[in-house]
C-alpha cells in the first residue's frame, strides 16, 4: 500500500474552517405569521422530510459496474426529482387542508430557477406563483461522497418562502436494485443564499490577501424570466468552488453526516463509499481489503465487534467480486 493511496483515504470528510471573521452568520428570514404563504411553506416543510414515503419508482437498475455508479446521479437524478413533484401534487390534502390554494398545482420548469414552483395558470398577467422549490437529488455514491450541485443564485432572487430542498438517494441492494430516497434537507432558498455568501466572504480559509467581493446581478427578484441574470459572481474562484454548498460549512454539515449514517444491507452507506472510492479497475484486492479493514477499524470504535465483522467481511466478498478474474 503505497503512502500516496493512504493520504487519499486518510481524514475523509474531516475538513476543517478558520474560525469566521466579520458580521455574525445570517439566520432564516422571519416570516409574517398572517400571510397564508407562511402556513403553506409550514406545512411542505413538514410533508418534504416523509415525502420518500410516497414515492414509487418503476426503474430498476441492473448490470452496471461497481466503479460506474457514480453515473447513476446523472442518469436517474432527473427521475428522483420528478418524484418529488408527483408526490407533492398527489399529496395536497397534507399541504392545503382548507383549499385555500385551490388551482395551484407544482411543476418542474427546464434550466430556470426555482426548478419546482406552486403555480395557478390561466390569468391574464400570467401564471400566479405562490412559491419556489430549488430541487436537487444526490445519489449517495456519487464520486464526491457529497452533494454536488451548485447553487450561486443570489439572494435577491430567491422569495422567503422558496425552499432549498437535496433529496438523497441510493439503491436498495446497493449495487442494483430500485432508487430508495432518505429524508431530505430543507431550508430556506434565500437564507441559503446569504449564508454562501457569508462563508465565501467571511468564514472559509483563504490565502491572505485573497480578493473575496461577489458581484451581485442587479435589479434580480423572484421568478425571473428565463434570460435573467441571476448568479452572484466572486471576485476570484481559483477552485471553482463558489455555489458548492456542500462544502460551506455550517450550511448542510449535519445532514451530511446524518445521510452517511444511513444503513443499507446492513452496512453503512458511508463505508460502501469508502470502498468504493478506494477500488479502482488496477487496484490489487489484497491491498484494498487491507486498506479497508483499517479504514474500518478506526470508524466503528462505538459499534460492536459483530457489526465490524459483519462490515468486514462484505466488504472482502465485495473485493473479490471486484478484483481480476
Amino acid at each position: 500500500m503505497t503512502a500516496e493511496t493512504d493520504d487519499q483515504t486518510e481524514g475523509l470528510f474531516d475538513a476543517t474552517e478558520a474560525a469566521p471573521l466579520g458580521p455574525d452568520a445570517p439566520t432564516e428570514p422571519v416570516l409574517d405569521p398572517t400571510d397564508p404563504r407562511t402556513t403553506l411553506q409550514t406545512r411542505l416543510r413538514t410533508l418534504l422530510l416523509g415525502l420518500p414515503a410516497y414515492f414509487e419508482f418503476s426503474n430498476h437498475v441492473a448490470g452496471v459496474n461497481a466503479t460506474d455508479l457514480h453515473s447513476l446521479n446523472t442518469l436517474l437524478g432527473t427521475s428522483i426529482e420528478g418524484q418529488v413533484v408527483r408526490a407533492l401534487n398527489q399529496q395536497r390534502a397534507l399541504w392545503d387542508p382548507d383549499d385555500q390554494w385551490l388551482g395551484y398545482t407544482f411543476e418542474r420548469q427546464s434550466q430556470r430557477f426555482p426548478d419546482v414552483r406552486l403555480v395557478r395558470k390561466g390569468h391574464a398577467r400570467g401564471p400566479e406563483i405562490a412559491l419556489g422549490i430549488e430541487l436537487k437529488g444526490w445519489f449517495l455514491l456519487a464520486k464526491e461522497g457529497e452533494p454536488s450541485f451548485r447553487f450561486a443564485t443570489t439572494a435577491a432572487a430567491c422569495a422567503e418562502h422558496d425552499l432549498l430542498v437535496v433529496v438523497p438517494w441510493y439503491l436498495d441492494n446497493v449495487l442494483s436494485g430500485s432508487p430508495v430516497a432518505a429524508e431530505p434537507y430543507v431550508a430556506s432558498a434565500r437564507w441559503a443564499a446569504d449564508y454562501r455568501t457569508y462563508y465565501w466572504q467571511h468564514a472559509r480559509d483563504a490565502a491572505k490577501g485573497t480578493d473575496r467581493s461577489i458581484q451581485t446581478p442587479p435589479g434580480a427578484t423572484p421568478y425571473p424570466g428565463k434570460d435573467a441574470q441571476i448568479a452572484d459572481v466572486p471576485a476570484h474562484d481559483g477552485g471553482k468552488n463558489f455555489g458548492r454548498v456542500a462544502r460551506v460549512r455550517g450550511l448542510m454539515d449535519d445532514f451530511i453526516k446524518a445521510s452517511h449514517e444511513l444503513e443499507v444491507l446492513g452496512i453503512r452507506i458511508l463505508d460502501w463509499y469508502r470502498f468504493l472510492r478506494i477500488h479502482s479497475d488496477q487496484a490489487d484486492p489484497d491491498q484494498v481489503s487491507v486498506l479497508l479493514e483499517r479504514e474500518l477499524r478506526r470508524t466503528v470504535r462505538s459499534r460492536s465487534a459483530r457489526d465490524a465483522g459483519d462490515a468486514l467481511r462484505a466488504a472482502r466478498t465485495l473485493g473479490d467480486l471486484l478484483g481480476p478474474r
